[in-house]
């Protein structure tokens, strides 16, 4: 004789399940949040520092020799040959499109630091021309800019290249451009550094950074919510029957 089991025993498998997953959406939703908190005080910073007068280098690479923070920073730098100085080509996306940076050194006075990268702006890969380089050329230029912290690559990276560059590794960019005691930033142009050459369009900082923090929070949210709500219509059926 064969018992069949009782409907309305407590599902203890589905519930420790259902509880993992309520742990998981709700930690995601947090983390979100807390996403929002960081990417709203970011946004204010960069407005603030767009905003701005711009200091002179030095000073600021000499505060961030002793610790200080200075990423997004708008700096001053006069920068001799800047020019025609040679460069390396880093890749990127402007508005959907291919291209490269191109990163040059420029020196500075600080007490550290003898030299900044400098990106010098983007140029699409439509674009077959490139500035011309002279080494010797020592005609300066003064250059309004931001300073960025580098952002580190990861698992997708490809390999750097001598022709071409995938990732912002400022001390092997700084020895393949023969630059002495670099900043641990690199200086963003928001002016130009060919005014000749309007296909190197200065741009260092995205003219819209997202911040859907709360959207992903309210997804995340809403699908513990809606799990949660399954699962009590779920028991409420089991008792009845």
């Amino acid at each position: 004789m064969t018992t069949e089991p009782r409907r309305g025993g407590f599902p203890v498998g589905l519930t420790v399940a259902v509880g993992i997953a309520l742990v998981i959406l709700i930690g995601l939703g947090t983390w979100q949040v807390q996403r929002l908190k960081w990417k709203e005080g970011l946004l204010h910073r960069i407005a603030a520092l767009q905003s701005a007068p711009a200091q002179p280098i030095g000073p600021v690479l000499d505060r961030v020799a002793h610790g200080a923070d200075a990423d997004f920073t708008r700096v001053t730098a006069t920068c001799p040959g800047i020019a025609t100085a040679p460069y390396i080509e880093l890749y990127s996306l402007r508005e959907g499109q291919a291209g490269s940076r191109l990163i040059s050194a420029c020196r500075v006075d600080s007490a550290k630091y003898r030299t900044v990268l400098v990106d010098r702006g983007f140029v699409a890969d439509t674009v077959s021309a490139r500035p011309s380089v002279d080494p010797a050329a020592t005609a300066p230029l003064q250059i309004t800019g931001v300073l960025r912290k580098p952002e580190p690559g990861n698992a997708f990276s490809p390999p750097n290249t001598p022709t071409r560059w995938f990732v912002r590794d400022l001390p092997a960019m700084a020895a393949a451009l023969k630059a002495p005691d670099a900043a641990p930033l690199t200086l963003m142009a928001e002016t130009t550094t060919n005014p000749d050459w309007r296909a190197l369009v200065p741009a260092p900082i995205p003219a819209d950074i997202p911040n859907r923090h709360l959207e992903y929070a309210l997804t995340w949210y809403g699908l513990a919510a809606a799990l949660l709500g399954v699962y009590a219509a779920m028991l409420f059926r089991r008792r009845k029957n």
